[in-house]
């Protein structure tokens, strides 16, 4: 009997990078039950290949790949960037999966594990690209020198690429959405990637905290990632202490030569008395 998936993933293509028998079996009849298009791959594949099945998602062991495995699985992340990347493999190391994750795979399942968890993962991770593209067609958002550009997923500033990576994007899209509201670690951890957030887990500070720099970087004179200490962030653009204001003059020129129109007024009306 098929199932219909709950996250709106009917007759995803998956191709799965692996040759574990006992847990493809299972897998396989899992996304048969899904109506889940899939092919099993017991190799290593160039990216045309890939590109030409037009996948949805792509599971994959980079054991596979061999002395390769690191190599290989970018080409896969940065040939298919549209491509749901999860890492399905036995035991690794902290600095192993930081780096899978930071060449671009969307999530790293350490076997032994249930093929059920997998497929969670899966759509866990096609639900939020989905949700990520869904307002490709909106207009540009303009915040400070900042322009978040839905149809690109890119930020710009005058014109010149902040180069931001997929998630990356998706933060910036996120935070700025919430216009000015405190948005919590968990909720963030939640809506980027896809699933509630393991306790301990710094995921979310690491990737502001990249995030935050590469606009500094790109826009000095603004501050627009503001964190709440115990809480979480809140997107924000404000001038910098000392910065030009968009008039020409500084941050404090300008905030202290606001009360003073005012009271110019007031002397001008005591002198016309």
């Amino acid at each position: 009997m098929t199932e219909r998936s709950p996250v709106g993933t009917d007759a995803l293509r998956v191709a799965v990078i692996d040759t574990d028998t006992g847990f493809l079996q299972v897998l396989t009849k899992r996304m048969e039950r899904l109506a889940w298009e899939h092919r099993i791959i017991s190799g290593p594949v160039p990216v045309d290949a890939l590109v030409s099945m037009r996948l949805g998602a792509v599971v994959v062991d980079p054991v596979l790949f061999g002395p390769r495995a690191f190599e290989e699985l970018e080409k896969i992340c940065t040939g298919l960037p549209g491509l749901a990347v999860v890492v399905c493999t036995g035991a690794s190391t902290v600095a192993q999966r930081v780096r899978g994750l930071r060449l671009g795979a969307d999530d790293w399942v350490t076997k032994p594990c249930h093929p059920e968890e997998v497929i969670a993962r899966v759509e866990a991770v096609v639900r939020r690209r989905r949700r990520a593209e869904a307002p490709a067609s909106a207009a540009p958002v303009q915040a400070g020198e900042v322009e978040i550009r839905a149809d690109q997923f890119q930020a710009f500033v005058t014109g010149k690429s902040v180069d931001l990576t997929r998630r990356e994007f998706e933060l910036i899209s996120l935070l700025a959405a919430a216009e000015g509201r405190v948005l919590e670690r968990e909720e963030i951890y939640e809506r980027v990637w896809g699933y509630a957030m393991a306790r301990g887990d710094r995921s979310v500070d690491v990737f502001v905290r990249k995030l935050r720099q590469k606009l500094e970087k790109a826009s000095p004179d603004w501050r627009y990632i503001h964190t709440h200490f115990g809480v979480g962030y809140r997107f924000a653009p404000e001038l910098a202490e000392g910065a030009a204001s968009p008039l020409g003059e500084s941050a404090e020129v300008a905030a202290a030569a606001e009360p003073a129109v005012p009271a110019l007024v007031d002397e001008l009306s005591a002198a016309l008395q």
